[in-house]
C-alpha cells in the first residue's frame, strides 16, 4: 500500500532532523525559576553565593553604602539644591498671582543654576532652579510693562485734566 498525504505521515524536515522530533534550542537550556540566569556567577542563586539575599543585579552595593562605591554610571543618589524648588514656586507666584515675586524668583533660580553647575554633579534640581529662574524672568518683564502702562495712563489722565481746565469755557460760570 501507498502512502498518501494525510495518512499520517510527516513531510521531511527542511532542518534535516528526524521526523517527529522536538526542534532544537538554539541557545540551550534555558534557566527555570529559581535557578541561576544568564550571566549569573556560579553559586549566585537565590541567596548568592555567600548565603546573603541578593538585592537586585549587584547586590548589596547596588547604592554603595558601607560595601563601596556604586557601579559604574550610577553615581550616588543627588540630593536637589534647597533653593530650586522655593524659585520654582517664586517663578509660578510670580507669572500667576503677584508680579512682585517674580524678581526674587530670576535671582534665587540664576544664583541656585550656577551654584549646582559649579557642584560637579554633587547637587541635582537643576531643572526646578532653570525653570524658577525663566518664570522670574518672564514675570519680572511682564511687571516692568505693567508698570509702564500704569504711568502711561496715570500720566495721561493727568494730562487730559491739565489741557481740560486750561480751556476756555471750561471753567464755573457764577
Amino acid at each position: 500500500m501507498t502512502s498518501t498525504p494525510g495518512d499520517g505521515d510527516q513531510p521531511p524536515d527542511p532542518y534535516g532532523r528526524p521526523p517527529g522530533q522536538p526542534p532544537e534550542q538554539p541557545y540551550g537550556q534555558q534557566p527555570g525559576y529559581g535557578q541561576p540566569g544568564y550571566g549569573d556567577q556560579p553559586g549566585s542563586g537565590q541567596y548568592g553565593q555567600y548565603g546573603g539575599q541578593q538585592y537586585g543585579q549587584y547586590g548589596a552595593q547596588q547604592y554603595g553604602g558601607q560595601y563601596g562605591q556604586p557601579p559604574y554610571g550610577q553615581g550616588y543618589p543627588q540630593q536637589d539644591h534647597p533653593r530650586a524648588t522655593t524659585s520654582l514656586v517664586l517663578g509660578i507666584v510670580g507669572i500667576v498671582l503677584c508680579g512682585l515675586a517674580a524678581p526674587f524668583a530670576w535671582r534665587m533660580g540664576k544664583k541656585a543654576v550656577d551654584e549646582i553647575d559649579a557642584s560637579h554633579g554633587q547637587l541635582g534640581g537643576r531643572g526646578s532652579a532653570k525653570a524658577g529662574y525663566i518664570l522670574g524672568l518672564i514675570g519680572t518683564i511682564l511687571l516692568g510693562l505693567a508698570l509702564l502702562v500704569i504711568v502711561a495712563a496715570v500720566g495721561l489722565g493727568i494730562a487730559g485734566v491739565l489741557t481740560e481746565s486750561s480751556s476756555p469755557g471750561s471753567g464755573l460760570q457764577g
